[in-house]
């Protein structure tokens, strides 16, 4: 990888209500969260991806925008090298099947019931936050100093000898799409971050049912039908401990670069204590 790189950031948003009758330009108005997308790249690369994000945001299951925003960013720090998370698929049928996986997994790290009740309230509410909520691990309580912007996981991207690897394994499980990728390069970036127990994520997307939990203990596990489809519900929580520095944490993941170097994973069908793996490092 070439340094330095830079930062490539994507939000497409509309805004919904409103209309000739109200009072104010503003009243009854909000804006409703689209797509989103970012990636570290190269110089070279910039026009490419700038591109390819303004057309992804103008065709998306959720609608069409009326506002995309693009930030390109020079990226001066060096980035951090991290793992990618191994990587698993569980059997599940619905999303009370999928609940009660989720359960069983987040209480595996040693989050209690009452936190875990508190992150699917957030992931199964009808507002949908624009980044992810900060939760205790035992008390349960909210962390995230903005309640409907959240923490946005930021400044990430892989190597491209290792994406090129990632994406050949993906291909050999059946699963290489953009959404996969992404997902499970922010899931390692989140879970390399210090005082981070674990994660939760279903996605907003309508057309997208299948969301995942995280953690450095058991990897990056595929849940699916975690949603009925058609549902707009979805969100991203992590669990943090209860002694860790919430300002740390958000510093961490909303501004330090990390790269992926490494793709020493396995893909495994199954509980991820007693699955069998099926490609990784030998």
């Amino acid at each position: 990888m070439v340094y330095p790189l830079w930062s490539i950031r994507m939000r497409a948003s509309m805004t919904v209500g409103g209309g000739h009758r109200c009072r104010g330009p503003l009243s009854n108005q909000k804006t409703v969260h689209i797509s989103g997308a970012e990636g570290l790249y190269k110089l070279s690369e910039i026009e490419g991806v700038t591109r390819y994000y303004l057309l992804r945001a103008m065709n998306h299951s959720r609608g069409k925008p009326d506002t995309v925003v693009i930030t390109v960013e020079r990226v001066r720090e060096r980035p951090i090298a991290i793992p990618l998370l191994p990587v698993s698929t569980e059997s599940c049928d619905s999303p009370d099947d999928a609940r009660r996986l989720v359960s069983r997994l987040l209480s595996d790290t040693g989050i209690s019931e009452k936190a875990i009740r508190s992150g699917l309230r957030v992931v199964t509410g009808k507002k949908v936050m624009r980044g992810a909520s900060l939760v205790f691990s035992v008390s349960g309580s909210r962390a995230e100093p903005d309640m409907e912007r959240g923490v946005r996981v930021s400044r990430l991207g892989i190597e491209r000898s290792s994406e090129r690897a990632l994406s050949r394994r993906l291909a050999k499980a059946g699963i290489n799409t953009m959404t996969v990728k992404e997902a499970l390069i922010l899931a390692s970036k989140v879970a390399s971050c210090r005082g981070i127990v674990a994660e939760l994520c279903v996605s907003d997307d309508p057309d997208y049912t299948t969301g995942y939990v995280a953690s450095k203990k058991f990897g990056y596990v595929r849940i699916p039908n975690i949603k009925h489809k058609g549902s707009l519900r979805g969100g991203r929580v992590f669990f943090i401990n209860e002694d860790a520095d919430v300002e740390q944490i958000i510093n961490y993941l909303e501004k330090t670069p990390v790269i992926v170097r490494q793709t020493a994973m396995a893909y495994r069908t199954g509980h991820p204590k007693k699955s069998e793996t099926f490609w990784g490092p030998r």
